[in-house]
């Protein structure tokens, strides 16, 4: 029956495309983070944005996939299907960072012998787990050295539990109050810091709950109140406009134009993705990089830390460095596929494929039962 719902229900393929220009968004921005750190000087100084937009589309997307069919489902079947979706790439990514980690050929001797393996051990079973350990050498105090991104997939897990127990049976009117008082918070938050590219890191752990739960009860908004705009705007004029939020420019302590661009544009976009269509070509290149994009966004840091260090031990010249993070882009996209082609979907497929075996019988002892 799960399945038979899902199939009828309409596919956005547009935000697919939209989430999918996020991810390649990330893969340059974090290139660029080597290449210029100064953000003022990047041209895609506002990158860590995508993280926003992917927690607002997520609120979008979980209300439309279980809003409806979470009460028939229970909690325990709600929590196995997000864990059957995020957790292969988690247990990949973590094995990834960790080789990238031990074998880099700049610094990796370095970095073992500084950290000592009773840390990188428990790095990696945290890492596995999605539990924080900033305290890795060499990785800036990331609360997952190991994979970087993760940071934003931990706070997945937590909107999610957050979602499942209170959001799911939370009125409109109280959405609209939490999403009122996240916004002051997100926005204290930004203030303070002067940007809001915080929360993946120990000293600013706690900010990243403000940027998850308002940019997930945005979107969660937009779905309920059905504010979705019906339009005709093609695909390439939104992603353009998605990407340009990236590259607007980036000046120090550019907190309130954050603001806008999180509170205003990017549920903007949402509600304007939502409303429109794409065909042809167009919708198969969106459908594909939305597949993509959570392989991607999992796989291509270790090589992005590869890079930077290479950066910091060779001092190349400009033509050089470019065309290495030309290859790293390159060779990033191509793990990514291979990752979604051959691992992710397949134990995905597997996964759900055994969850129905065993589900099965027990439908039919109730049958017998009753």
């Amino acid at each position: 029956m799960e399945k038979d719902l899902l199939k009828s229900r309409q596919h956005y393929e547009v935000l697919d495309g939209l989430r999918g220009l996020a991810a390649l968004s990330i893969v340059v921005f974090h290139l660029y983070e080597f290449i210029s750190p100064d953000y003022t000087k990047s041209p895609i100084g506002h990158g860590y944005l995508a993280v926003d937009f992917f927690f607002c589309l997520s609120g979008f997307v979980i209300g439309y996939a279980y809003d409806e069919r979470a009460p028939q489902l229970g909690l325990k079947t709600f929590f196995r299907n997000r864990l059957i979706r995020l957790h292969p790439m988690v247990i990949l990514g973590s094995v990834l960072g960790l080789l990238g980690y031990l074998l880099d050929p700049y610094i990796g001797a370095k970095s073992v012998a500084e950290a000592g393996y009773l840390k990188i051990v428990l790095a990696f079973v945290c890492s596995l787990l999605v539990v924080p350990f900033p305290w890795l050498p060499g990785r800036g105090g990331g609360l997952f050295p190991y994979n970087t991104p993760v940071w934003s997939l931990f706070m997945e897990y937590l909107i999610n539990i957050f979602y499942a127990l209170v959001l799911l049976r939370t009125s409109k009117r109280w959405l609209l109050v939490m999403l009122g008082v996240s916004a002051v918070w997100i926005a204290l938050v930004a203030r303070h810091r002067g940007w809001i590219i915080t929360g993946w890191d120990g000293p600013t752990f706690t900010d990243g709950f403000a940027r998850v739960f308002f940019s997930f009860l945005a979107g969660l908004t937009v779905y309920r109140f059905n504010l979705v705009i019906r339009n005709r705007i093609h695909f390439i004029f939104l992603g353009a406009a998605l990407v340009g939020v990236f590259m607007f420019p980036h000046v120090n302590n550019d907190w309130i134009t954050e603001m806008i661009l999180v509170m205003g544009v990017f549920p903007l976009l949402l509600a304007l993705g939502a409303g429109t269509g794409a065909s042809g070509r167009v919708r198969s290149w969106c459908v594909f990089t939305g597949r993509l994009s959570y392989p991607l966004y999992m796989t291509h840091i270790w090589m992005v830390w590869l890079f930077g260090n290479y950066l910091a031990a060779r001092k190349p010249a400009p033509m050089e460095m470019y065309l290495a993070a030309g290859g790293v882009a390159a060779a990033s996209m191509l793990l990514g596929y291979m990752s979604l082609r051959w691992y992710d979907e397949p134990v995905r497929a597997w996964l759900s494929a055994r969850r129905r075996a065993q589900i099965a019988p027990e439908r039919a002892e109730r049958a017998t039962m009753g």
